[in-house]
């Protein structure tokens, strides 16, 4: 994942999705989300929705909305009454959405992949999940897993929101050159 993104970094300096919804670097929140467990269950996508209708208050939140998600929120009419500050989208494009993460103050996430990512951009993320398959974001990176209560997620974004971040490097070996190093090895034992 990360040779990928170090391969798309000249791309999403290029892209123009902050200009087209008229955001600036750092002035917004980004959510993403689309497990079961977070969307699913109507009582805890309405927690879902109220905390980032709060939130919306304090900093603007850009949610593109994963398929699952908005089915949901269909299902249950949640989508009446949204905020001009709770910026509700269609899934955008990988290198525009890499762009919307590398440029955002905080990411709040229960996505997996986006861990990783926000963690090798230096950018905040919380994580509404119980646990991570990927540790080293939080033991290292900008990653804080935080569970799926949204009174702790919302307590601990006002948190970053409010200045408090979590110091994060890259990992060791997250350059771009996984790849390499694989064929590398491949060479060397098949050779």
């Amino acid at each position: 994942m990360i040779d990928s993104l170090v391969h798309l970094l000249p791309k999403i300096e290029k892209s123009t999705v902050l200009t087209t919804l008229n955001l600036s670097q750092n002035e917004y929140i980004l959510a993403t989300f689309h497990r079961p467990n977070n969307v699913d269950d109507p009582k805890q996508l309405l927690r879902l929705m109220n905390i980032l209708f709060e939130l919306s208050l304090v900093k603007p939140v850009i949610f593109p909305v994963h398929p699952r998600t908005r089915k949901n929120l269909e299902k249950n009419s949640m989508l009446e009454d949204i905020p001009d500050s709770l910026l509700l989208l269609d899934p955008v494009g990988y290198i525009d959405f890499l762009a919307l993460e590398k440029n955002a103050q905080l990411v709040i996430t229960d996505s997996g992949g986006i861990q990783e990512e926000t963690t090798f951009l230096g950018v905040q993320c919380i994580t509404a999940r119980d646990n991570t398959e990927r540790p080293v974001t939080v033991d290292v990176g900008t990653n804080q897993v935080v569970g799926t209560d949204f009174n702790k997620v919302k307590e601990a974004a006002l948190s970053v929101l409010n200045g408090n971040i979590k110091e994060g490097q890259i990992p060791e070996l997250w350059d771009g050159k996984a790849a390499e190093r694989i064929v590398q090895i491949l060479m060397e034992k098949f050779a």
